[in-house]
């Protein structure tokens, strides 16, 4: 006896296609998803390791900024300094200083009473300096590195403002 085609048959066929084809879509929306998480991970753990080692130069400028730098800039130099930014005993970051450079010198006027009435200084003696402070704190297991500058008035007499700026 002959058998005839019957549409039943086909329906599985269908449905089986049909649900592959669903299962390769949903496989890739969920690869796609996955490699975008990631690649959003990576780009916060670059954000957050900038802004550690901006902090970890910014603390070493304030070290030179709060010593007296001005007496002999080049005695400030230092290319191996460790910074440990999250307390663990272990340096994260190397930052290096570059000797500070007096980049202007204006002599302190009348009108600025707290540049004149310091103990030392006289209307005539006083300088307003302007001084650039560069840092770079270089991660010890990425190897990226940031460049922080920061500049810094500094109150001098004209002897001292002779000495260290050209």
């Amino acid at each position: 006896m002959k058998t005839f085609y019957t549409p039943q048959r086909e329906k599985g066929a269908i449905t089986i296609f049909i649900a592959m084809v669903m299962l390769i879509m949903i496989t890739g929306l969920i690869m796609t998803e996955f490699s975008m998480s990631v690649s959003n991970l990576r780009a916060v753990g670059n954000v957050q390791s900038r802004g550690e080692a901006i902090s970890a130069a910014r603390v070493e400028i304030e070290k030179v900024i709060g010593s007296p730098f001005t007496a002999d800039p080049a005695g400030v130099v230092n290319n191996a300094l460790g910074v440990d930014i999250n307390n663990d005993s272990i340096d994260d970051y190397v930052v290096s200083i570059e000797e500070p450079i007096c980049e202007r010198a204006l002599q302190a006027n009348l009108t600025s009473i707290s540049s004149v009435q310091l103990p030392g200084f006289s209307p005539g003696s006083a300088y307003n300096t302007i001084w650039r402070i560069r840092g770079t704190a270089t991660d010890s297991i990425s190897g990226a590195s940031v460049t922080v500058v920061q500049r810094v008035r500094v109150l001098l007499t004209q002897v001292q403002k002779n000495a260290v700026c050209a």
